[in-house]
């Protein structure tokens, strides 16, 4: 089945590449904590509560809040009082939180120039625009309701 072979070669791919990622990781940086630094810079926020970020992640705000205090306790966020509400947070990645993030990028560049070295080029830029759809539809579709039979 194409689809089931798709995606169990993009878990497969996950995994390997999570792992390879987390050995390089520098200054106690896990791949969450690593992830939730990204979103801030890739989508240029400069602030979210810990609810949005768990349902970006779409993990439990448990999961996130504990990330969270991971990435506050080595000063790449900080957590702040929600001044809209009383209970909430609000969360700020630091300066060193993005030079944290350039670190892990530079860490894995050796990795990433392997496999440069190792596959052609031109079919991973072919690949991406496939890629982007099928995030784009998962994103899109995470939230409507499927029959399961």
């Amino acid at each position: 089945m194409l689809w089931f072979e798709v995606f169990n070669e993009i878990g497969i791919i996950e995994q390997l590449s999570r792992n390879a990622f987390e050995r390089v990781m520098p200054g106690g940086l896990s791949l969450a904590g690593f992830t939730v630094l990204n979103h801030f810079i890739r989508l240029e926020k400069t602030q979210a509560t810990p609810s949005e970020l768990a349902s970006a992640f779409q993990i439990t705000k448990g999961a996130m809040t504990n990330t969270l205090k991971r990435l506050e306790a080595l000063g790449y966020a900080t957590l702040t009082a929600n001044p809209d509400d009383g209970r909430g947070k609000i969360v700020r990645i630091t300066a060193k939180g993005r030079k944290a993030r350039d670190k892990s990028i530079a860490a894995l560049t050796p990795q990433l120039a392997a496999v440069g070295a190792a596959l052609p080029e031109r079919e991973a830029a072919g690949a991406l625009p496939f890629l982007r759809q099928l995030r784009l539809f998962l994103d899109e579709d995470r939230n409507v309701p499927h029959s399961s039979g």
